[in-house]
């Protein structure tokens, strides 16, 4: 298994369009934002977790029509089903969403430190941002591994898979988003903690 983790993480990252779309749809978004909402910093503060959040799914949603589409097109899939491996396949899909993750969704949060400065957020907001941001994406992966296996067979399935994913990640939206601006907020903070939990096993939930 670990040999099939690094080989998808190998694949992603010789890969050059896989991996500068992402990052690049991730900094776009950003960039475009204060032409859109003002550049008021304080505008941009309240938001920009949001911001961050929704840039970071939309990004993440690029390259998943990639996740099987290559053991699909070399036979792979079809070589674990025949030789008696359908037993494992629920761990090999965790491996490969695992790998798809930190070959997509972790070179985006490396990134977002830049990105919150860019949206004048306080270094507490950040941290709280990347922590949520590490907890809740590799459930977009999850999630999404659902319609990148429906949309497997077919070709021009980017929309496709958009269409299925959005709407079941809108909870885990949701969940992040209010955990990462809970320092800023009145609540209380056993309703953050609870929240970021929440945003936390949302992953295992997904799986």
């Amino acid at each position: 298994m670990k040999a099939l983790f690094w080989r998808d993480l190998k694949l992603i990252l010789l890969s050059q369009t896989s991996l500068l779309t992402g990052p690049l749809f991730f900094i776009a978004i950003i960039i475009i934002t204060p032409f859109t909402l003002g550049t008021d910093s304080n505008t941009l503060s309240r938001i920009g977790p949001g911001i961050l959040w929704l840039s970071a799914l939309l990004a993440g949603l690029l390259n998943l029509n990639k996740l099987f589409q290559t053991d699909c097109d070399d036979g792979n899939l079809d070589q674990l089903i025949l030789f008696g491996q359908r037993k494992n396949l629920t761990l090999i899909v965790f491996i490969k969403c695992l790998a798809h993750w930190a070959g997509t969704m972790l070179p985006l949060i490396f990134i977002t430190p830049i990105a919150a400065f860019m949206l004048h957020l306080d270094t507490l907001i950040t941290f709280t941002t990347i922590l949520t941001l590490l907890c809740g994406t590799p459930a977009f992966i999850f999630i999404g591994a659902i319609g990148a296996a429906l949309a497997t067979s077919l070709s021009h399935n980017t929309m496709l898979i958009f269409i299925i994913i959005l709407p079941w990640t809108i909870p885990i939206l949701i969940f992040g988003v209010t955990a990462a601006i809970a320092p800023i907020t009145s609540k209380v903070f056993f309703l953050s903690c609870s929240r970021f939990s929440v945003c936390f096993f949302t992953l295992f939930w997904s799986f």
